[in-house]
C-alpha cells in the first residue's frame, strides 16, 4: 500500500465514529505506517489515535501514543510539527484528567505532566487559564479544599485563549464545582446563556446538561431537569467513554424516585463494567449502582456473559455487595495514592444516595411509579394466598358480599359453583372463604371434599395449571369413591381440557373429555350436556382441532340448556373456531350474539372477550376502536391489559397514532406493575408509535429498553428487527454514529444464507446514511458490501440497484480507480438485465447509464459518457421518472457544452428550465449551464438577462 493510499485510509478513519472500531482500524494502520517508515504519517495517525483513545474509552492507551509524539517533537523538530503544535498542548489537558483516573500512577507524575504543560503554555505565550483549570481538578481529586478555592479562583479570573476548554465545557466543569459547594442557583444560572448558545463540541451539550441534574432537581426545577435526563442520556449511552456520566444519570434516576429505570441502566450499563474506561469511571458507576440495587428489593438482574463467567439472572442485593466492594476497594487505592482519604468519603455518600423529595417521571414507557417486579432466582414455589387476600374487590365485581349465616358447607360450596359459571368472582370468593373459615377442619363426606378440591382447582385458573390437574385428579377419585358419577364426569371434563394444554397428556385429555360427554349426554341434564361438549370443543381448540371443534358444538343444545351464561361462553368459543378457519362473518355473527347475551347479563368478563374478538374480525379499524372502548369499560382489572393492547393497535390502524401513544404507555406499565415479560414485545410497539407520531427522542429511549428486554428473553429474531427500528429513529434524529453502530451489528447477526437479502437491506441503508453525511469512502464499502449479499441472494436488480450508489460514492469520494471499477461491475450487471420492460429494471438501467456517465465525465472523456446517455430521458419518462430524466437532461447538456456543441445543448436546456420546479437545484444548475450555452452562442444579452433572472454570478 503506497503513502498516499494510507494517508486516504487515515482520513477515512478520522470520519469513523469514536470507539471499539475506531481503534481497532487505527492500530492496524498503525502497524502498516510504521513499516512503510513515513514519519509525517506516523506523527499524525498517533496524534489522531491519541484523541481516538480517550473519546473511544481506552485512554490509558493514549499515555503511550502522546508520550510518543511529544518525544518526536522535542527530539528531532520538524516543519509538519508546527501544524500539529495547537493539538499537542491541546493532549496535556487530556493527559491530566487520564493520569488522575488511574490509582497506579504516582500523583507525582501527575504533577510534573501539569508543570511541562505550564513551561511549554508559557514559551508559547499562551494563557494559563487552562493549566489553571487542571490544577483545581488535582486539588478537588485530593480533597485539598483550600487549594482547590485558590486554583478555581485563578481559572475564572485569567483571560481564555484558544487553548481554553471550549464554550460548553468550561462552564460544565464551573457547574460542577458550584453543584458541589451548595451553589445550585449560580450554577443554573451560569448554564442558561451556554446552553441558548451554539455549541458544537463533542462532549456537549451532554455533559453540561448532567452537571445540571441536581442543581435543577434542588432548585424545584423538574421539568427541565427530567428533560436534561432524557437529552443527555440519550446522547451518552452509546460510548464506553461515557461510564461516569453514566453513572450520574443512575444516581439521579435513584434520588428521584425512578428504581426502576435505574435499575434499567444499571442493566444496560453493567457489562461496561467489565472493560472500563478507567478505575475511576468504573469506582463511580460500582457505586451508583450500588445506590440503585439496594433500592431494588428481593428482585434480580440481568447480567451479560463475560469472560469465564456465563450470562445469568443475579441477585440485585448480592450484586450490590460486590458492586460496593469494587467501589470502596477502588476508593482506598485512589486515597493511597492520594494520601488523603477523600474518594473514600466520596464513595460512601453515593453508596447511601436514595430517593428523597418528591417523584419526578422519567420514563418514556411508563406512567406510573411501579415497583419492580421480582423474579425469582431459583424455583421457590409461591405461597398460597390467605383468605384475606383471596377477598378483594375488582373492577366490575360487587365491592362487598355476604353469605348466610346458617349456611352448610354443601350450601357454601354449590353457591361458589353457581358464582363461578355466572363469573361472580366476588361471591366465588367469598363462599370458598366462608367455607374454610367454618368447615376447613372439619371431617366432611368424600363428596364435599371432592366439591372443594375442584373448586380449588378452578380457583388456580391460569396461573397454576399443574396444580389444578392435580387437585381436579383428587377430585376426580374421591367423586367415584363416592359413586357421584355425574360430578366426576364433570371434573374429568375439567380435567381433560387442562392436559391439553400441555404437550405431554394430549391425547389422555382428549379422551377424558368426550367420555365425559358422552356420559353426560347419558345421566345428565340439558346444562351438563351442554357443557360437555363445549369442553370437547376447548379441548379441540387447544390443540388447534378446528373443524372437530366446531363439530363438538354443533352437538350442543340451542339454549345451552337454559343456562344464558353457558350460552354467552359457548357463542365466544364458536366465534374462536370460525375466525380460526376464515368464516368471518359467522364468526362475527358468535362473536356479537356473545356480545350481547353479556351485555344483558351484566358479565363484564364476556362482553370483554366478544368485543377484542370483534375488533379483529372487522375491517373498519374505527369500528375496532369502539369496540375496544366497550371492553375498557367492561373489563375486569385482569383484562385491562390485552385490551389496552388490542385497542393501542386498532388506534394505530385507525390513524390515531397520538392516542395509541397512550395506550401503549399504559399497557407498558401493566406489564410492569404486574412482572408480565412481555413487556419489552409492547416497548417495541410503543417506541414505533412514537416514531409515527414524530417524538424521535422518546422513540429512541423506549426502542432502547426494547432491544435489552428482547435479548433478555432470547428473542433475537425481534431484538433484531427492534434495533432495525432504532436504527431509523438515531437517523432520524441525525445520531449518524449509533445508527450505522446498530446497523453493523444487524449485519453481523444476519450472517446465515437465508437472511442475505436482509443482510443486503441492512447495508445498504448503511451506505446510505454514509452518503448523505458526505463520508462517501465509506459508503463505498458498505454499498459493495451490499451488491455482494444481493448478488449471493440472486437479487440481481438489487445488486445493480447497490453497485450503482457505491458507483455515486467512489466518484465523490474521488477515488477514481474504485470508480471505474465500480462502472465496470455496473457494465457487466446491466448486460444481464438489458431488454426487460419492466419499470423497476428500467429505471435501474437508465440511472445506471447516468452513474458510468458521470464517472466518465470526471475522468475527462465526455465522448464515452454522452455515448451512455443516447435515449435514456426517454426511457425515464416513459416509466413517469421526470425528475430524473430532467437530471439526465442536464448532464447531456453540460457534456455537450464540453464538446463544444452549444448549439445543441441550448433546446435540451431550456427543456429543463421549462420543465422543473421553480428555485430548485435543478433549475439554477440548468440556468447556469444554458447561460453558458448563450455566451458560446455569441448572445451574451441573453446570458446576463438568465444570470439576472436567477440570481447566478457568471464565476460560480
Amino acid at each position: 500500500m503506497s503513502d498516499e493510499d494510507l494517508w486516504r485510509v487515515l482520513r477515512g478513519i478520522s470520519d469513523m465514529p469514536y470507539g471499539a472500531g475506531q481503534i481497532a482500524a487505527l492500530e492496524q494502520l498503525l502497524r502498516r505506517v510504521d513499516a512503510a517508515d513515513d514519519r509525517h504519517l506516523a506523527f499524525v495517525t498517533r496524534m489522531q489515535a491519541t484523541t481516538s483513545y480517550i473519546y473511544g474509552g481506552e485512554p490509558a492507551k493514549s499515555f503511550v501514543t502522546f508520550s510518543w509524539c511529544l518525544s518526536e517533537f522535542d527530539s528531532d523538530p520538524q516543519p509538519y510539527h508546527q501544524r500539529h503544535l495547537h493539538n499537542l498542548l491541546w493532549h496535556f489537558k487530556y493527559m491530566i484528567n487520564g493520569l488522575l483516573n488511574f490509582p497506579e500512577v504516582p500523583l507525582d507524575r501527575t504533577y510534573a505532566v501539569l508543570d511541562d504543560m505550564e513551561r511549554r503554555y508559557r514559551a508559547g505565550g499562551h494563557s494559563l487559564q487552562a493549566v489553571h483549570k487542571h490544577r483545581f481538578r488535582v486539588a478537588d481529586h485530593v480533597g485539598d479544599v483550600e487549594a482547590a478555592a485558590h486554583w478555581y479562583r485563578l481559572w475564572q479570573t485569567t483571560p481564555r485563549d484558544g487553548l481554553s476548554d471550549c464554550a460548553g465545557c468550561d462552564p460544565t466543569s464551573q457547574v460542577g464545582h458550584l453543584a458541589d459547594t451548595g451553589r445550585d442557583a449560580e450554577a443554573v444560572e451560569l448554564a442558561e446563556p451556554v446552553l441558548a448558545g451554539r455549541l458544537n463540541c463533542n462532549e456537549q451539550p451532554q455533559s453540561i446538561l448532567t452537571a445540571l441534574l441536581l442543581p435543577y432537581l434542588r432548585t424545584g426545577r423538574a421539568e427541565e431537569a427530567r428533560d436534561a435526563h432524557r437529552e443527555a442520556y440519550r446522547r451518552l449511552r452509546g460510548n464506553l467513554a461515557n461510564l461516569w456520566d453514566v453513572a450520574d444519570h443512575i444516581e439521579f434516576c435513584t434520588m428521584t424516585g425512578n428504581e426502576a429505570r435505574a435499575i434499567e441502566l444499571v442493566e444496560r450499563h453493567l457489562d461496561w463494567l467489565d472493560r472500563p474506561p478507567s478505575p475511576a469511571a468504573a469506582m463511580h458507576f460500582a457505586a451508583a449502582a450500588t445506590a440503585a440495587l439496594r433500592q431494588a428489593g428481593p428482585s434480580t438482574v440481568y447480567r451479560r456473559a463475560a469472560d469465564g463467567r456465563p450470562a445469568a439472572e443475579v441477585s440485585a442485593a448480592s450484586l450490590a455487595d460486590e458492586l460496593a466492594g469494587t467501589a470502596t476497594g477502588l476508593a482506598a487505592r485512589f486515597d493511597a495514592r492520594n494520601g488523603t482519604s477523600h474518594q473514600s468519603q466520596w464513595v460512601a455518600r453515593r453508596l447511601a444516595v436514595q430517593a428523597s423529595g418528591e417523584h419526578v417521571p422519567l420514563s418514556a414507557s411508563v406512567r406510573r411509579r411501579p415497583t419492580r417486579p421480582i423474579r425469582p432466582v431459583g424455583d421457590q414455589p409461591s405461597a398460597p394466598a390467605s383468605s384475606a387476600e383471596r377477598v378483594r374487590s375488582a373492577k366490575g365485581e360487587r365491592p362487598a358480599v355476604t353469605v348466610p349465616a346458617d349456611a352448610g358447607p354443601d350450601d357454601l360450596l354449590d353457591l361458589a359453583e353457581q358464582s363461578w359459571g355466572r363469573h361472580d368472582r366476588a361471591t366465588f370468593r367469598t363462599a370458598l372463604v366462608a367455607f374454610d373459615d367454618r368447615f376447613g377442619s372439619a371431617e366432611l363426606p368424600a363428596r364435599t371434599s371432592a366439591h372443594r378440591l375442584a373448586l380449588r382447582a378452578s380457583e388456580r385458573g391460569d396461573d397454576d395449571i399443574e396444580g389444578a390437574i392435580t387437585l381436579n385428579r383428587a377430585a376426580l377419585e374421591l367423586y367415584r369413591k363416592a359413586d357421584e358419577e355425574v360430578a366426576a364426569q364433570t371434573v374429568a371434563g375439567r380435567l381433560g381440557v387442562l392436559l391439553t394444554r400441555s404437550d405431554e397428556d394430549t391425547e389422555e385429555g382428549l379422551l377424558l373429555a368426550r367420555e365425559a360427554a358422552e356420559v353426560l349426554d347419558r345421566l345428565g341434564d340439558a346444562q351438563q350436556r351442554a357443557a360437555g361438549h363445549d369442553r370437547v370443543a376447548l379441548a379441540l381448540l387447544h390443540r388447534e382441532r378446528w373443524a372437530e371443534a366446531l363439530a363438538a358444538l354443533e352437538r350442543v343444545p340451542a339454549d345451552a340448556g337454559g343456562d344464558r351464561y353457558l350460552a354467552a361462553r359457548i357463542a365466544l368459543h364458536r366465534g374462536h373456531l370460525l375466525e380460526q378457519v376464515d368464516r368471518v362473518d359467522e364468526a362475527r355473527a358468535a362473536v356479537e350474539e356473545a356480545r350481547r347475551i353479556g351485555r344483558e347479563l351484566g358479565v363484564g368478563e364476556v362482553v370483554t372477550g366478544a368485543c377484542l374478538a370483534y375488533a379483529r374480525l372487522v375491517d373498519d379499524p374505527a369500528d375496532a376502536v369502539a369496540a375496544c372502548d366497550e371492553a375498557l369499560a367492561a373489563a375486569p382489572v385482569d383484562a385491562e391489559l390485552p385490551v389496552r393492547v388490542t385497542r393501542a393497535r386498532a388506534l394505530l390502524a385507525a390513524g390515531r397514532a397520538p392516542d395509541a401513544v397512550d395506550d401503549f404507555v399504559e399497557a407498558v406499565t401493566l406489564c410492569v406493575e404486574r412482572g408480565a415479560e412481555g413487556d419489552a414485545f409492547l416497548r417495541w410497539e410503543l417506541a414505533n408509535a412514537y416514531r409515527m407520531v414524530g417524538r424521535l427522542a422518546e422513540a429512541a429511549e423506549v426502542a432502547e429498553e426494547a432491544v435489552l428486554g428482547l435479548d433478555r428473553l432470547g428473542a433475537q429474531a425481534e431484538a433484531d428487527r427492534c434495533r432495525h427500528l432504532l436504527a431509523g429513529v438515531y437517523a432520524g434524529l441525525g445520531e449518524i454514529d449509533p445508527s450505522l453502530a446498530l446497523l453493523e451489528q444487524l449485519a453481523s447477526n444476519l450472517d446465515g444464507p437465508d437472511n442475505l437479502p436482509h443482510r443486503a437491506q441492512v447495508l445498504e441503508e448503511a451506505g446510505g446514511i454514509l452518503y448523505d453525511a458526505d463520508r462517501d469512502a465509506a459508503a463505498g464499502e458498505r454499498f459493495a458490501a451490499a451488491a455482494e449479499a444481493y448478488r449471493l441472494g440472486d437479487l440481481p436488480l438489487d445488486e445493480l440497484r447497490a453497485r450503482r450508489r457505491e458507483t455515486y460514492a467512489w466518484f465523490w469520494a474521488d477515488d477514481r480507480d474504485a470508480a471505474l471499477h465500480a462502472v465496470e461491475v455496473v457494465d457487466g450487471l446491466t448486460a444481464k438485465l438489458a431488454g426487460q420492460a419492466d419499470p423497476p429494471v428500467l429505471y435501474e438501467l437508465a440511472m445506471a447509464a447516468e452513474a458510468g456517465a458521470r464517472v466518465l465525465t470526471g475522468q475527462d472523456r465526455p465522448d464515452e459518457a454522452l455515448a451512455r446517455l443516447t435515449g435514456v430521458p426517454d426511457r425515464l419518462r416513459s416509466i413517469e421518472a421526470f425528475g430524473e430524466a430532467a437530471q439526465v437532461e442536464t448532464l447531456i447538456g453540460e457534456l455537450l457544452l464540453r464538446l463544444d456543441r452549444p448549439a445543441e445543448a441550448e433546446p435540451l436546456l431550456r427543456r429543463v428550465l421549462g420543465g422543473s420546479p421553480a428555485a430548485s437545484r435543478q433549475v439554477r444548475q440548468a440556468a447556469w449551464l444554458l447561460a453558458r450555452a448563450l455566451d458560446l452562442l455569441d448572445r451574451p444579452a441573453e446570458a446576463a438577462a438568465l444570470r439576472a433572472e436567477h440570481d447566478l454570478n457568471e464565476d460560480d
